[in-house]
């Protein structure tokens, strides 16, 4: 979600619940929804929507999507909700990581999918993921609305397919974090100016370990990925042998 399209959000949400309910029931509203609102006193704010957007400027995207959702609010002619996923993602509450990639090097995407199981994250290879039946692209587009962020796999000739170009912009125009993983190739473009993940000798399980603690580092992400833990017990047993790419 684009920064402008968040506080317009957060703005719709607040006049909504100032209508609604009293400063109790807001409070009481927000922790159904999982926000924390502990901090935040209601004698220091004039009035319950500047309270409810203080409140709702830390909570992260897919929550403020969600409550917007269970609201009916209304933008654009169209209601508010939480994008649908790929089909590899519904009913998941895994964090959501789409692995972009080029087809000739799909297998180096699925080996990392597989090791980043093992941390609770569910990976989005595009070749694999995507069903024949289904509209290819229209999968494509539905992980990149729906993903918490994105892995970048740069083989050689990454930088030249169109497809991965496109990908890598609908990411940053989301404002999601995105890990460019070297393999091969250098980064180049907008996300050029980051330092790139290196692959070394390192294998599949040892960059998937990275990639987890990059996310639980980044503010944007740390929250999702916390609250996905649990689900790593379902993956939890190691590989009997450290397989590499």
């Amino acid at each position: 979600m684009r920064p402008s399209e968040r506080l317009k959000l957060v703005e719709a949400i607040a006049i909504e619940l100032q209508k609604r309910w009293t400063f109790v029931e807001i409070d009481h509203y927000l922790s159904a929804c999982r926000v924390d609102h502990g901090s935040y006193l209601h004698g220091n704010f004039g009035s319950k929507r500047v309270y409810s957007q203080a409140v709702l400027s830390k909570a992260p995207d897919d929550r403020i999507q969600a409550i917007a959702a269970d609201l009916g609010i209304v933008q654009d002619g169209a209601t508010v909700g939480a994008p649908e996923p790929p089909a590899n993602w519904q009913g998941t509450n895994r964090f959501r990581l789409f692995i972009s990639h080029i087809s000739t090097q799909k297998l180096v995407a699925i080996r990392l999918k597989e090791a980043l199981m093992h941390h609770g994250i569910a990976g989005f290879v595009a070749h694999e993921d995507i069903h024949p039946t289904l509209a290819w692209q229209e999968e494509i587009e539905r992980g990149l609305r729906s993903m918490d962020a994105m892995v970048a796999v740069h083989t050689k000739g990454f930088s030249s397919s169109y497809w991965t170009q496109q990908e890598i912009g609908f990411a940053l125009g989301r404002g999601v974090k995105v890990i460019s993983f070297k393999f091969g190739e250098d980064p180049t473009g907008f996300i050029g100016k980051h330092q790139a993940l290196p692959r070394l000798r390192r294998s599949a399980e040892e960059i998937a370990e990275e990639i987890d603690s990059l996310l639980a580092k980044d503010p944007r992400t740390r929250e999702k990925l916390s609250a996905a833990k649990p689900w790593k017990s379902l993956a939890s047993l190691e590989p009997e042998e450290d397989v590499p790419f």
